[in-house]
């Protein structure tokens, strides 16, 4: 099977960070990057039905406390289940 995209999510409600109404689209993936937002046509190697859950940017954490918790838990579980994907430590 020959995909156009590697996965894609079809029905999601989309917060794209930039103030405006949530909207509904598909988002396809090629390469770690999203490809194409909108209708999305064609294959993937992976398609996800995201009806009902929220799509958005990863949160930044400008001021956070966790300058130890890499030592207690690399994989950062909790922040990443609550959308953060980059810290910002040091700031005391």
């Amino acid at each position: 099977m020959n995909s156009k995209y590697d996965a894609i999510l079809r029905n999601c409600l989309i917060a794209d960070g930039g103030g405006g109404a949530l909207y509904y689209a598909d988002i396809g993936i090629r390469g770690g990057r999203i490809a194409k937002t909108g209708r999305v046509d064609g294959n993937a190697l992976q398609e996800i039905d995201a009806l009902g859950n929220i799509v958005c940017p990863g949160f930044i954490d400008i001021h956070s406390h966790s300058d130890f918790y890499p030592f207690l838990n690399p994989f950062f579980g909790s922040k990443i289940s609550q959308g953060v994907t980059t810290e910002i430590n040091g700031n005391c």
